[in-house]
């Protein structure tokens, strides 16, 4: 009983009382999370420096579209985990929620496999098709293969993580993530340093932590008490949960999937122009990627409350709160706001010696900072964009959030390349299509959400002044 207590007073009650200290006591451990994940993300790229390999730092960052373009069916998978169970648990239904979270791990499991052999066949032509040659083909091949190798214990990490912040528990994630990391690190440095490894040696690092991540998750889930507990006999496909997952997951893994492709495309465009300004060299390159490495930081904070705007508004929606919404999203942006601002502010204040912390050539140097003041100035847009999404979500309008966001940023900045880049084609344009999508993106966003509600509340009235009460509840 006493274990119970404990494990409850670590959730959040989201349904009744004042909404902001909530949502601040939901986002902060998760935001810690996600920067501390990014701080090690960041070491794999500042200690795969130190190897001495020539185009290290500039292969990683290659990838990372790629790999995001194949992680992101079962990352789409784990939001909609998040959304259906929250949904379950405001409606209070347990034998729902139970379902849910069986059936989840099994679609994660699924996914992934089918991700791996994905990603491990189509690796080394996406990259040469990116533009990739030479060594750094190489190095970003045999990076990418290995990590493609961990995604099963990615997946599911993810999967366990978005069940139990589901339920108002960012703080396990909290714990077990930042031990996982430090064991990252410590590998990094072991494989690094001690073997003579590069490229390779990060990537199996990532490899065993997310490995240890899913094994102490499924741990703490088998340890639970709640309807979130999980039970081995009790793993099969649920057909209403997992057509629920499918709706809310499936158009957000098609919309990562999207963003990532056009992400590739900035991506070739970026190493064209490295190609043509320094043949032979990798210093745009590894200024992009430092730039990217630095932005995440603040991206990841900020995507905290977009977690929180889909699971303040599932458990709400569930509990047919709709008015209350309105509020969920007013704080929810006040927050994401605050963040973007103090922030973007501070890190671009600080970016000289922290960008001297990735590279150090002038033209990498001028790169970095290029980036990060064009994308970070601006940065709020985007924060307006996630939360816009992440309440449409909630809302249940998962093939909505998709189809505006994928309109309003991967089509707008294809546009953008075929168009403007074209005419001016430096690094500077090809940058300014992020806040400019973001902008777009975020107005048509929070106009719909709005919509949305509305339409909610009217049908409610109608409903309560039917079976003849006067004011809806909530």
């Amino acid at each position: 009983m006493v274990l119970l207590k404990k494990r409850r007073a670590s959730e959040i009650n989201m349904l009744e009382g004042p909404l902001l200290g909530k949502i601040v006591a939901f986002v902060l451990p998760l935001m810690i999370t996600n920067l501390l994940q990014v701080c090690y993300s960041a070491a794999d790229m500042i200690v795969v420096g130190l190897s001495g390999v020539n185009g290290a730092i500039g292969s990683i960052g290659t990838t990372t579209a790629l790999i995001n373009l194949v992680l992101n069916v079962f990352s789409g998978f784990a939001v909609g985990t998040g959304v259906v169970v929250a949904r379950n648990i405001g409606r209070g239904d347990r034998e729902a929620t139970e379902k849910s979270v069986h059936t989840s791990l099994l679609v994660g499991l699924v996914a992934s496999l089918i991700c791996m052999a994905i990603g491990l066949v189509i690796s080394r032509p996406v990259l040469e098709r990116m533009g990739d040659e030479g060594h750094i083909l190489e190095l970003a091949t045999l990076y990418t293969r290995i990590y493609f190798i961990g995604t099963p214990f990615l997946a599911l990490t993810n999967f366990m993580i978005a069940i139990l912040r589901a339920k108002g528990d960012t703080r396990t994630p909290l714990y077990i993530l930042t031990c996982t990391g430090l064991l990252n690190v410590a590998l990094n440095l072991l494989f690094v340093l001690g073997f003579d490894m590069s490229v390779d040696g990060v990537a199996t690092a990532t490899v065993i932590s997310n490995a240890v991540s899913m094994v102490l998750l499924a741990v703490r889930l088998r340890n639970e008490q709640s309807w979130c507990h999980l039970s081995f006999r009790k793993l099969h496909f649920d057909r209403a949960a997992l057509r629920e997952i499918i709706h809310d997951g499936l158009p957000a893994g098609v919309q990562g999937a999207l963003f990532s492709l056009s992400n590739m495309l900035i991506q070739s465009s970026i190493i064209g122009l490295n190609n043509a300004a320094c043949p032979g060299g990798s210093d745009i390159i590894d200024g992009n990627a430092a730039g990217s490495s630095i932005e995440m930081f603040l991206y990841t904070a900020t995507n905290a409350v977009c977690q929180a705007a889909v699971t303040f508004t599932s458990q709400h929606y569930g509990a047919r709160k709709f008015r209350r919404i309105g509020r969920v999203m007013a704080n929810c942006y006040l927050v994401t706001g605050i963040i973007a601002v103090v922030g973007g502010g501070l890190i671009i204040a600080l970016r000289g010696p922290i960008i001297g912390l990735y590279v150090s050539s002038e033209m990498a140097v001028q790169a970095a900072e290029l980036r990060v003041f064009l994308l970070l100035a601006p940065y709020i847009t985007l924060t307006f964009m996630e939360v816009g999404s992440g309440t449409l979500r909630g809302f249940g309008r998962s093939i909505s959030s998709t189809v505006i966001t994928l309109v309003g940023t991967c089509l707008l900045r294809i546009v953008w390349l075929w168009t403007v880049f074209q005419a001016f084609p430096r690094l500077d344009i090809i940058y300014l299509s992020y806040p400019v999508s973001w902008a777009v993106t975020a107005v048509i966003h929070f106009t719909y959400c709005m919509l949305v509600r509305k339409k909610c509340i009217r049908r409610q009235e109608a409903e309560l002044a039917q079976a003849g009460q006067a004011q809806p509840v909530g």
